[in-house]
């Protein structure tokens, strides 16, 4: 990707510590049960605490629930300096997804292969990790990626994202085509004609199907045959041909995939109001505890009794067990964080409902809470909490603002609430 760089000012490509991270803050609450479920099955140092055990553990204490987030804090600090002689990138070689491609799927156990079923967008992003791509460069494709419907296509101008996101066009456009050779290949296309003719591109580049797709689409979605034949000088049996090949191609790349945007919305956060306060619980009750094994431990403490190869294989896995379970903390750290801070900015609308909505971007959460755009932007994009007044999606508190006469700034989805209730409340015989 070293050709963006003359595009941008930051050229930074993420560490693996940063890519595992992001992984997981990408996830849903739901989602992220079912991938520590398969973290479990690919690292055996790793392992569920047992719940008799857990009941004990709670009976034992007392803290609540801003004592456990310090606590949490302190062991990610106290972690970091852990992890920092893991050899990341040979164990992202090694292990992790691309493993997973070698497992012999037919001997695994048919519950679980039927267990997580990743939606699209968890599947482009999961592509978009392995692109070598800067941590500016990812965000981009990340917005390209929340700005698809559930057929695959984009719903928005590269335009648009280009004055959102506040750089060129060019840079938009380049990762766009990066998005659109992704598995599947036509995802993030902007029309029926851009995806066919991305996957004619790859399959069949000099065929006359991807000529008449490329140059006479109208033509052919129409069936103005004979103007094709004559145009390209073709046989009716070459158009007869060409046409069983783009029958082939898929219109729509994203379906068959989980819809992120199910009917059935799992919040990821409950807020209650609480002696003029509000309550944040992150709905996590069902993610299971994990912790290293202390087989493996002991085992790894004998380290004469093992050869050369296990001793290395071991020490590996007991790392990466022990960045998994300090990302799994971090990730909730960062959760409570943005949440936090939406209820803050949003205190109004948290308070006393819809209308009191206040004017605000992912900059002005990152600058709250000390973090990155792009961060805040992982947390909000897919999640949900469920407050007093409904459930809402994060992205739904985000809006620009309009300045009104006496200097007040406005948010404009509020002013879209207030003109959607005049339209509702309108004499229908005399409408405004």
């Amino acid at each position: 990707m070293a050709f963006l760089s003359q595009h941008l000012e930051l050229k930074q490509t993420l560490t693996p510590q940063q890519i595992l991270l992001s992984t997981l803050l990408q996830l849903p609450t739901l989602a992220l049960e079912q991938r520590i479920k398969q973290e479990l099955e690919l690292n055996p140092v790793l392992e569920m605490v047992d719940d008799v055990e857990e009941e004990q553990e709670l009976e034992k204490e007392t803290e609540t629930e801003e004592e456990k987030e310090k606590k949490e804090e302190e062991e990610v600090e106290s972690g970091t300096d852990q992890t920092e002689e893991i050899e990341w990138d040979e164990y992202f070689q090694n292990d992790g997804y691309e493993a997973r491609q070698e497992v012999d799927h037919s001997q695994e156990d048919v519950e679980f292969q039927n267990a997580y079923k990743p939606s699209l967008a968890e599947l482009l992003l999961e592509q978009g990790l392995e692109l070598n791509l800067s941590e500016v460069e990812y965000h981009i494709f990340e917005e390209l990626v929340w700005s698809l419907d559930d057929r695959g296509y984009l719903v928005v101008t590269l335009e648009y994202l280009s004055d959102k996101l506040e750089q060129s066009l060019e840079v938009i456009q380049t990762i766009h085509r990066l998005l659109m050779r992704l598995d599947p290949v036509g995802v993030g296309a902007r029309d029926l004609q851009e995806c066919l003719l991305i996957q004619i591109e790859k399959r069949y580049p000099n065929s006359i199907a991807h000529q008449i797709i490329r140059d006479h689409f109208e033509d052919f979605a129409n069936k103005r045959y004979e103007r094709i034949i004559k145009s390209l000088d073709l046989t009716r049996d070459d158009l007869l041909d060409a046409e069983e090949l783009i029958c082939h191609l898929n219109p729509k790349p994203g379906d068959g995939y989980l819809n992120t945007h199910t009917n059935y919305i799992t919040p990821d956060f409950v807020v209650r109001e609480q002696d003029d306060d509000f309550l944040v619980t992150l709905n996590d009750t069902f993610i299971p505890e994990l912790r290293l094994s202390s087989r493996y431990i002991d085992l790894l403490s004998h380290q004469k009794q093992l050869d050369t190869e296990a001793k290395t294989f071991l020490k590996k896995k007991v790392e990466s067990a022990k960045w998994f379970i300090n990302s799994i903390q971090m990730r909730r750290i960062t959760m409570m964080k943005v949440m936090h801070a939406i209820i803050e900015y949003q205190h109004d609308f948290f308070m006393h409902g819809k209308g009191q909505m206040r004017p605000m971007i992912l900059k002005d959460i990152a600058d709250r809470i000390g973090m990155d755009i792009s961060t805040v932007s992982r947390v909000t994009n897919g999640k949900y909490v469920q407050c007093d007044w409904g459930i809402f999606e994060l992205r739904y508190f985000f809006s620009e603002g309009i300045e009104s006469d006496d200097g007040e700034s406005i948010s404009t989805r509020r002013i879209k609430e207030r003109l959607h209730k005049i339209i509702s409340d309108e004499d229908k015989k005399h409408p405004i």
